[in-house]
């Protein structure tokens, strides 16, 4: 994850694309990573698919549901990417809900993410409370456990967060769940501004992050942006060419 610091130290933005494991099948997977690294993304987020996504909109847990139709399960997913020969340019992150990683059990989840080339982890229905039924298995193994901050949680609470905050803060945008949406809240910039002045990580902004208009509004504000539900519909599609302007305006450079 060290390749996120960098890119803060040097004013660029990252964007960070999220995609489903085994939406359309499992062997679409590596196709999907092949063509985001090509087209610039910092990072990929691997969903796992789960029964219950409760911070998953429409799209995803639609996504989702196609996955687990197509017998999808962490075991397999993990094993998908450690077979991979070729070279995985970016950091591969595991987006997951707790349950399946209780079932799998937390030591195997670590080692086996470790052997899968994952850089991290993100569990959103972890609560920070409870982080160390997880947080010790994975930074072990090398793992970061990627936590979230939101336009609730209050002061106290966030600045707790942020000091065990690793790889990155993952800064949600809205007060609902995952999925695109036209308008962002004129409240969230100030609370980017906020959790940026306080995080010695990456601040990523991220949920409804689907337009190059949400990047313009918020590009001075945060280090980088999460885009999922565009990303996941748009492979779905086979459309997933028309959001390359959306990455370009992410990682380009800056002219100022």
């Amino acid at each position: 994850m060290n390749r996120l610091a960098d890119l803060k130290k040097s004013g660029r933005k990252a964007f960070v694309a999220y995609i489903m494991a085994g939406d359309g099948g499992l062997e679409r997977l590596s196709e999907q990573v092949k063509f985001l690294q090509d087209a610039g993304v910092t990072a990929i987020e691997i969903g796992i698919p789960f029964s219950d996504p409760v911070a998953d909109g429409a799209i995803i847990e639609a996504a989702g549901n196609r996955a687990l139709k197509e017998g999808i399960t962490l075991q397999k997913v993990l094993d998908e990417l450690a077979s991979w020969t070729f070279e995985v340019k970016v950091p591969l992150i595991i987006m997951t809900y707790l349950n399946p990683v209780v079932k799998f059990g937390i030591e195997r989840f670590a080692k086996e993410c470790k052997r899968a080339g994952v850089s991290g982890t993100i569990i959103p229905d972890l609560p920070y409370e409870h982080r160390d039924l997880v947080q010790g298995a994975v930074r072990q193994e090398g793992i970061a456990l990627i936590q979230l901050v939101t336009l609730t949680t209050t002061e106290q609470r966030m600045e707790a967060i942020l000091q065990e905050a690793e790889g990155f803060v993952y800064a949600v945008t809205v007060t609902g769940i995952t999925g695109a949406r036209d308008h962002l809240a004129e409240e969230v910039r100030d609370f980017m501004k906020r959790v940026r002045s306080k995080s010695s990580v990456p601040v990523y902004a991220g949920f409804g992050i689907s337009k190059v208009q949400h990047v313009d509004m918020l590009r001075d504000d945060v280090d980088g942006f999460i885009v999922g539900s565009a990303i996941v519909q748009a492979f779905h599609d086979n459309k997933i060419e028309e959001l390359t302007p959306l990455i370009d305006a992410v990682t380009a450079p800056s002219s100022v």
